[in-house]
């Protein structure tokens, strides 16, 4: 029997087939809307396998099967569906299997465009959504109503970087019969695989770091099975949601490299937090590969690796401090789409998105997102900026 393919090795091959494509390496970029048939028995066969040929550029072409097939596989899923976003695959995994009159339970640490849908979108739908503490475990039993239909999960947490017990939460979820979904951007397959964990479907930014240059928009969710695949994909049909060639191809093309960057993110990100840990203007670095992290026996249980994002939390500071310190950073502009091949810092208020777990941070919070530059250089800066902080003229 053959032994499973290693995740780095999944991505580097997978979604490839270069004997049928005249020996080209990578799978070729087809641009199309109309598929034609040659005859009505062809047409009606296509029909009849809407999902499983091709029939029209929006439900597939051998571009997004060769993104998908490569995403599924080393998620370790049945199927992937490709979509325009990230935020586009976080709302139709949620569409695909809420409707009026039931409930879900987000976790309150989510994203903020997810939050602001569940807010926004479902309540006027008729689904109830209530926010749950990402470090309830299985105490999350105490919150499932009869009506509860899907279990969402994001770790780590957003902005605040709060691990989740996922096996815990998985398998109560699947006892009851309810789905369960996660946003597992931050790790990507290569340092967590959900879908080993229980989960049901796992979503991606692929914006962030499967395509790792800051230029593409992409979305992609992996389903456990055929009968999930089905329904998210019949959904995403339904929507009109679907991705744009030369962005699927960037995407598969990201995936080659993914091991690489992210080892180097990794390392990179290490070094910086460590230091910011030895700084007297920090609080806290809220990273869950640092030994000293609340969340880092279930990360070093769960994950096989960190990414370059995390948060620092930094003492009381007036905001003209704080403003002097970023304004004059020369290699941390200011930007929210993390994951690609530069460092970033945004500013952020995690109050302002929660409503189960208040936020009682005193200072202000500030998310970096550590790139492939030399981590001295960035500290460098990152030192530089706290001078400024302090009202010190940079050396």
């Amino acid at each position: 029997m053959a032994t499973r393919q290693r995740t780095q090795t999944t991505l580097t091959h997978a979604g490839r087939d270069p004997w049928s494509n005249h020996g080209i390496l990578n799978p070729p970029v087809y641009h199309a809307s109309t598929i034609a048939s040659r005859t009505l028995a062809d047409w009606e066969q296509r029909e009849a396998q809407r999902f499983e040929s091709y029939t029209y550029g929006r439900t597939g072409t051998p571009t997004s099967d060769a993104f998908e097939t490569a995403m599924a596989e080393a998620e370790g899923g049945f199927r992937a569906v490709s979509m325009s976003s990230g935020l586009a695959a976080v709302t139709t995994a949620l569409s695909a299997f809420l409707k009026a009159g039931d409930h879900l339970l987000m976790v309150d640490t989510v994203y903020g465009p997810t939050r602001r849908f569940c807010d926004a979108m479902l309540k006027p739908f008729g689904v109830e959504t209530t926010y749950y503490d990402p470090t309830i475990g299985e105490s999350i039993a105490d919150l499932i109503r009869p009506e509860t239909k899907v279990i969402y999960l994001e770790a780590p947490g957003s902005l605040t970087f709060e691990m989740q017990d996922v096996p815990a939460v998985a398998r109560l979820a699947r006892d009851r019969g309810i789905v369960t979904m996660i946003d597992n951007t931050w790790a990507t397959p290569l340092f967590f695989r959900p879908i080993e964990h229980g989960v049901d479907l796992s979503i991606q930014a692929a914006t962030k770091y499967v395509c790792g240059h800051s230029d593409v928009n992409l979305g992609v969710v992996v389903a456990r099975d055929r009968e999930t695949f089905l329904r998210l994909k019949t959904t995403a049909t339904y929507l009109g949601n679907c991705a744009g060639p030369d962005d699927l191809y960037l995407g598969a093309r990201g995936l080659r490299t993914l091991a690489v960057r992210l080892a180097q993110h990794q390392k990179n990100a290490m070094t910086v937090a460590q230091w910011l840990q030895t700084r007297p203007e920090v609080d806290r670095v809220l990273f869950p590969a640092l030994p000293d992290d609340p969340g880092h026996a279930i990360w070093q249980r769960d994950f096989s690796g960190a990414s370059g994002l995390f948060s620092v939390l930094l003492r009381p500071a007036e905001r003209e401090a704080l403003s002097a310190m970023v304004d004059g950073l020369a290699l941390f502009p200011i930007g929210a789409s993390w994951g690609g091949y530069e460092s970033l810092l945004m500013p952020a208020n995690p109050a302002r998105y929660r409503s189960a777990t208040p936020w009682t941070g005193a200072g202000p919070l500030v998310r970096l997102h550590i790139g492939l530059e030399d981590p001295a250089d960035l500290i460098a800066d990152l030192a530089a900026g706290f001078d400024r902080l302090n009202g010190r003229a940079a050396a």
